[in-house]
């Protein structure tokens, strides 16, 4: 069973920047593909990035290419979200997920607690 540890979230202005990390334990981690989720108030939550086991392929929504950018450290079985430009429609709770599959897949295995992220207009 895996454990996943969201932290980096906060509060900042509209075109500012936060570095999420998502610290995982209980399987292999380079054996994973990785990804970070988002879901704001109201909405379905939504595949945000994600990154294969090896850091070669990436993958993004629309909505943040060009201003986010997902990468992993293997040894430190950790997976970051850099996230530039803040918009107030990324305002979220961001969450990451471990998967075999690239890109990762909401509905199989386990949730971390989630960072809230705020974005102020």
């Amino acid at each position: 069973q895996v454990q996943l540890v969201e932290s980096g979230g906060g509060l900042v202005q509209a075109g500012g920047s936060l570095r999420l990390s998502c610290a995982a334990s209980g399987r292999t981690f380079s054996n994973y593909a990785m990804g970070y989720f988002r879901q704001a108030p109201g909405k379905q939550r939504e595949l945000v990035a994600s990154i294969n086991w090896s850091g070669v392929n990436t993958y993004y929504a629309t909505s943040v290419k060009g201003r986010f950018t997902i990468s992993r450290d293997n040894a430190k079985n950790t997976v970051y979200l850099q996230m530039n430009s803040l918009k107030p429609e990324d305002t979220a709770v961001y969450y990451c997920k471990q998967d075999q599959a690239f890109p990762v897949r909401a509905g199989f295995g386990s949730w971390g607690p989630g960072t809230q992220v705020t974005v102020s207009s």
